[in-house]
């Protein structure tokens, strides 16, 4: 052992209960002889994938595990910023892993600290841009703690060498050599890569999508919802007011009914490689388009074109994992300025997979 490892005692992972860091928690002990706290982040991932997490984390070999809800936070402080702000990257992804990674990250430095932890551990790969989020915001919040990226470290290659490994540690794991879809779902979107997405000549399959019914299985019936927002912020639907939680979960099931917020793309990761995705949003695709039919109606020539610049540089900077920035504090306070005037009614219609406006009203309307 070097003499850099005996120097971490206590580490705070991210965890998912799933293979990878089902694998870390042994390893840690093994590679770094020290305790492995596990932190679960619930940025509203659902039930099923947190259910029995503290057990797996305890039975992997962590000493303890902190199941932390970070729902109202995710929303609040991120989700309504970002499409406020107007962020959308490369024109068609709204950012749902992305935007969660910066509340997760925060979460996690906050109970190292607490608990004083000399160290943090993420089990994000090596060609991905996740890693770059986390260690981008480990190093703005917590310069003084070591960050241990074991896909980065480790002699593992395939997730069947890490069934082996758990195997030969006895540590118990519902996981299989198989697994077709590398998914990561929030209270915001669910994410999708592997398989036939693989090839960009291939369309996804049924098998793909989780949420979203096709344009196809939807209702023959349009159906029409009323968003009210102040200050660019939803506040109400059809009348009720609503938590900003409450009211993605309500929007991503009728959403989801009508098809909305399916898209497919490829896209220029961060770590410079191109990269497939397939991504459900219904909820987010619902509020973004009435967000645009409001500003339509308020904001002059002039001001729009500047939302549209800082909606672009927000977007890249959400993307690349500059959240803790000064740069961040400064297109929030002009997307916040402009936004002063974005308080109105929308309505929209659900049809088919698509959002279109039916109607619009604002106390500040130009037109």
């Amino acid at each position: 052992m070097s003499e850099l490892k005996k120097h971490v005692k206590k580490v705070v992972l991210a965890y998912s209960g799933g293979l990878d860091t089902s694998a870390i928690v042994p390893w840690l002990k093994d590679n770094y002889d020290c305790e492995v706290i596990a932190f679960v982040a619930d940025v509203g991932q659902g039930a099923e994938d947190l259910a029995g997490v503290e057990e797996k984390a305890i039975n992997s070999g962590a000493s303890s595990c902190y199941v932390v809800d970070l729902k109202e936070q995710f929303v609040n402080e991120v989700i309504y910023p970002t499409m406020k702000a107007g962020a959308v990257y490369e024109g068609q992804y709204l950012l749902g892993t992305s935007m969660a990674r910066p509340i997760i990250a925060r979460a996690q430095v906050e109970l190292a600290l607490k608990l004083g932890a000399d160290a943090l551990c993420h089990g994000c790969t090596g060609k991905g841009n996740d890693q770059v989020r986390f260690e981008g915001a480990f190093a703005a919040l917590a310069p003084q703690l070591k960050v241990i990226a074991p896909w980065r470290e480790w002699e593992f290659n395939s997730r069947q060498s890490l069934l082996n490994y758990l195997a030969e540690k006895k540590v118990p794991t519902t996981a299989t050599a198989t697994k077709i879809y590398s998914r990561d779902a929030n209270l915001f979107h669910i994410s999708h890569e592997g398989g036939e997405l693989e090839n960009p000549w291939n369309e996804p399959s049924d098998q793909v999508w989780m949420w979203t019914n096709s344009p196809e299985q939807a209702p023959d019936k349009a159906e029409y919802l009323q968003l009210s927002f102040e200050k660019g912020e939803l506040k109400a639907i059809d009348g009720q007011v609503v938590s900003g939680v409450a009211a993605i979960e309500q929007l991503n099931k009728v959403g989801s009914i009508h098809g909305v917020g399916r898209i497919d793309i490829v896209e220029n990761r961060l770590v410079g490689m191109k990269s497939r995705g397939c991504y459900e949003t219904p909820g987010g695709t619902i509020i973004v388009a009435a967000l645009r039919a409001l500003e339509s109606l308020v904001y002059d020539r002039t001001s729009l074109k500047y939302r549209e610049e800082v909606g672009l540089e927000f977007a890249q900077l959400v993307y690349d994992g500059r959240w803790f920035t000064p740069l961040k504090d400064a297109l929030f306070a002009a997307s916040n300025s402009l936004a002063e005037q974005l308080t109105g009614d929308i309505v929209v219609k659900l049809y088919k997979g698509q959002v279109t406006v039916a109607k619009r009203r604002s106390p500040n309307s130009l037109y």
